[in-house]
């Protein structure tokens, strides 16, 4: 019998209790009304193993809960053999992904996952996951349930906006726009993020939420990509080890998709004078309609109806008891995804391929800006 089986109480684990996976902690003890409970953290890091003990003591967790010989761990392969959980949120850095994955998959117990994007830092790595005999097994077993950390969906805008569009007020949509205008990346453990060998790239790193949402819209597959972009304002005075930062801190990147719509992206990470920190453009062949977010302003109208029929709403969902630093996506991440682990779902919302298209779309992107040229999503797949 699983531990899940023996109790209502659905129990976590957090291999990685850095910013975001204190984010994790907060949103998991504002669910815990509806049986969940963080039972195991694991991080070598240990000022980081502080701060997410003492935020989960000042919660209150059921005290039995708290022993620290089995609630802390230095590794998460000590974690999983503890076999103290049900679900594992992985919120390390990116490039230990695919190996914490792999170790995750193939651990005699089955563990339900929801693993932060991106998926992993390559596509060769991205799609090793996916192709896992385990994985696909467990798809039949219903024993294993692997999502990526996509949330930017469940942003109440950005949610709002993707239901306009799949009703098909807007029609067959043929352009989508989104831009993102923000502060310069935050200061991480050892700064691994400073470095493309580490991330991916910034266009792996950040911006795969925004080409997830690009297929969403488009409701199509990628096919090729060209990409505009430079490092020419953030960390240029920076040097760790000897050696200086290599992300790009703005582009312009153009997708196109298999059904003839494009998208486009506008990032830049100089921009801390902007109102908007994501602004989203779908234009189709009767309508547009447009999400603003931290606002949380959806506008959208007709073509036939022009100007004066554009309609403004406020995007809000009661579901959401704490906003957090992703306005609430988080929470309602983890929400749904408790949700399909408790209807023992076949697959969840955001799957393993959802996953490895956004890398791959990303990892395009970097190539094109690297080669000056075109870049075919087969040619980065193969």
């Amino acid at each position: 019998m699983s531990v899940m089986a023996a109790s209502n109480t659905v129990k976590y684990g957090i291999v990685g209790v850095g910013m975001m996976g204190r984010e994790h902690l907060i949103n998991l003890y504002h669910l815990r009304s509806e049986g969940v409970a963080v039972v195991a953290i694991a991080d070598p890091h240990l000022p980081s193993q502080k701060l997410a003990l003492d935020l989960a003591h000042s919660f209150n967790w059921p005290i039995k809960y708290l022993r620290k010989k089995v609630w802390c761990f230095e590794g998460h392969r000590e974690l999983l053999d503890s076999l103290l959980c049900d679900v594992v949120v992985v919120s390390t850095p990116n490039m230990t992904h695919y190996q914490i994955l792999m170790d995750i998959i193939n651990h005699r117990k089955p563990h339900h996952v929801l693993v932060e994007k991106p998926l992993c830092t390559t596509v060769a790595h991205c799609k090793e996951v996916g192709r896992s005999e385990v994985v696909n097994s467990a798809r039949k077993r219903q024993d294993m349930l692997v999502q990526v950390g996509l949330e930017y969906r469940y942003m109440p805008p950005v949610a709002k906006l993707i239901e306009i569009v799949k009703g098909g007020s807007l029609g067959q949509v043929k352009m989508v726009a989104i831009r993102e205008h923000r502060f310069p990346f935050l200061v991480k453990v050892n700064n691994w993020n400073r470095f493309n060998i580490n991330s991916g790239g910034t266009l792996v790193e950040k911006c795969c939420h925004f080409f997830d949402l690009m297929r969403l819209f488009a409701g199509a597959n990628p096919v090729r990509v060209m990409a505009s972009g430079a490092i020419d304002v953030n960390h240029k005075d920076e040097i760790y080890d000897g050696k200086v930062p290599d992300i790009i801190d703005n582009a312009y990147v153009i997708v196109e998709f298999d059904n003839g719509s494009r998208g486009m992206l506008d990032l830049c990470m100089f921009a801390e004078g902007t109102k908007n920190e994501q602004e989203i453009s779908v234009v189709g062949e009767i309508g547009k309609g447009e999400a603003f977010v931290p606002e949380s302003i959806v506008r959208f109208g007709t073509r036939v109806d022009g100007r004066n029929g554009v309609q403004t709403l406020k995007a809000e969902n009661d579901q959401i008891k704490y906003d957090g630093l992703h306005h609430g996506s988080s929470y309602l991440e983890h929400l749904h995804f408790l949700s399909a682990i408790r209807a023992k779902a076949k697959a969840p919302a955001v799957d393993l391929h959802d996953g490895l298209v956004s890398v791959a779309i990303g990892v395009a992107a970097q190539l094109s800006i690297e080669k000056g040229r075109f870049v075919t999503i087969e040619e980065v797949m193969n």
